[in-house]
């Protein structure tokens, strides 16, 4: 009896760690088809990313934009881009063409994980040529897709599968349990600002939004003044993010039906205010929290309204017909190298594990860092910095943005005429009727309150210049000289207008390329 106790009590013991790992295990789990419809949302994503750059990539991305390659050199120590060999435009041109093909490699999933590193490198170079108009979706989209090198997104709904021949309908590693928490991160990093804030705490967030007009878009329009129903919106989203947690702590239907509300959150933001394609990144993100039980209810219902055996239908062909580009040498090398094969294994744990491990813990502790809880080490935030993996996720927080902001650049031309060569109209001093509408997208308007803003203020002189060589270059009549200023409206809601002006540069269109306000 008396060595009894401590085997019973070992046992129980054992057991009871038993139970926690195999519950650990279950809730970072991902069915691979929650992985097969997250790489092609990614990839999807990617490509529409690359569409809507493309209408600005002029203006963003040459020489004969706001920030040509001399600026680029001069203002940032480390450049590390392929964007950045040339300042032409037929050059920006063909990498995008190329990322938009490797993008579509992942979408369709061939040669899943070498597309998956190519379109992360291109992104981050992408990214790099011009970080003024980069938002928190764009720091998401990249770390989804760092993350999904680790990940076996090739394994469903793709032409890899015809080359994979494993059992198995989930998986549970470091990798998967990295991009479940990557995307929790956003949220309770998110919760913590929020909570720091009086606005948002206060219920009176997003109604200090809605008024400011910068942001609001479609519906968002329509709703701005309907003050309760956008307090109720705050509390309910302050509710959402500070229980964020139990997307991992949930499993089956219930973490469905909860990461269910967050995309309905995301879907109405996209149709309220302009945030670029956040929204469906953040969709995109938590499309790997969806279980078993969904993909089984989400094909039983393919397969009664007879969408599924087509889909079906469609990835044989393209699994038949694509070819599969083999790499015939490797085998013989790796056949005549009998060592090679153990330096091969070891280089998969390295990566499948290792890696996703080191960059794990640094997210964590850059998340630490955003919120003021930690600081990260030196030799781990140089890590950061080159992966690229530094976030913060403020979105709004503490202190939302509650006046409207824009620009009137009046512009004198050489016939002594005055207008303004920012909104090439009229030069008018009033608030406008649309402040969004001043915008001519997401991009321009981080870019413009970035330059605003920014403590180089030699960005106001690359705004300026870049200005007047777009006016001139489509008006016979050309400007010689520009002044941008700054305007805020700081009225509270239903208030008089109460605006503000402020001289951020005056340019002369033929003098120096950098410039003194």
């Amino acid at each position: 009896m008396a060595q009894a106790l401590p085997t019973n009590a070992r046992n129980r013991l054992m057991n009871a760690a038993d139970r926690a790992s195999q519950s650990i295990a279950r809730r970072f789990a991902i069915d691979l088809r929650a992985l097969a419809a997250f790489r092609i949302a990614v990839g999807t994503l990617l490509i529409l990313d690359l569409v809507l750059r493309s209408r600005n990539l002029t203006a963003f991305y040459t020489d004969a934009g706001v920030l040509p390659l001399e600026a680029l050199f001069s203002d940032y120590s480390s450049v590390y881009s392929v964007h950045a060999i040339s300042g032409a435009a037929w050059v920006q041109a063909l990498l995008f063409c190329v990322a938009g093909l490797f993008a579509l490699a992942m979408v369709v999933g061939y040669r899943t994980r070498v597309a998956t590193i190519v379109s992360w490198l291109l992104l981050i170079s992408l990214h790099v040529r011009n970080p003024m108009i980069l938002n928190g979706g764009d720091v998401l989209l990249r770390m989804l897709l760092l993350w999904g090198i680790f990940l076996p997104l090739g394994e469903r709904w793709s032409i890899d599968a015809r080359r994979i021949d494993r059992d198995r309908s989930t998986v549970s590693s470091v990798a998967t349990m990295a991009v479940l928490t990557q995307v929790l991160l956003v949220y309770v990093t998110n919760a913590i600002h929020k909570r720091r804030s009086d606005s948002w705490m206060a219920g009176d967030a997003v109604v200090e939004i809605f008024q400011a007009d910068q942001f609001t878009i479609l519906l968002g329009n329509v709703i701005a003044d309907q003050l309760f129903l956008l307090r109720v919106f705050t509390h309910f989203w302050m509710v959402l993010v500070l229980l964020s947690p139990l997307l991992i702590v949930l499993t089956g239907y219930r973490r469905a039906t909860f990461a269910s509300l967050f995309v309905g959150m995301h879907l109405g933001m996209l149709v309220t205010v302009q945030v670029g394609i956040f929204p469906l990144i953040s969709v995109a993100g938590l499309l790997v929290f969806y279980p078993p039980a969904f993909w089984d209810g989400l094909s039983a219902l393919g397969t009664r309204t007879g969408a599924t055996p087509r889909l079906r239908n469609g990835l044989a062909r393209l699994q038949r017909d694509v070819p599969q580009f083999p790499l015939p040498l490797f085998p013989s090398v790796r056949e005549a190298i009998p060592s090679l094969a153990t330096v091969t294994d070891r280089s998969r744990v390295l990566l499948s594990t290792i890696v996703p491990w080191l960059f794990l813990v640094l997210v964590v502790l850059a998340n630490a860092q955003a919120v003021d809880y930690t600081e990260v080490p030196d030799p781990a935030e140089e890590v950061i910095e080159t992966a690229h993996a530094e976030q913060s996720w403020r979105m709004f927080a503490p202190n939302p943005i509650s006046d409207a902001r824009w620009l009137v650049v009046p512009g004198v031309l050489e016939n002594g005429t005055e207008t303004d060569v920012y909104g090439h109209s009229a030069v008018d001093w009033d608030r406008p009727p649309s402040v969004d509408g001043t915008y001519e997208s997401a991009r321009w308007r981080k870019y413009v309150n970035n330059m605003r803003y920014a403590d180089n203020e030699n960005h106001r002189s690359y705004f300026a210049n870049y200005l007047c060589g777009n006016w001139n270059a489509t008006h016979e009549t050309g400007v010689e000289q520009v002044t941008v200023y700054g305007m805020t409206d700081r009225a509270a809601p239903y208030e008089d207008p109460d605006i503000e002006e402020y001289e951020l540069l005056e340019y002369d269109c033929s003098g120096e390329f950098v410039q003194n306000d």
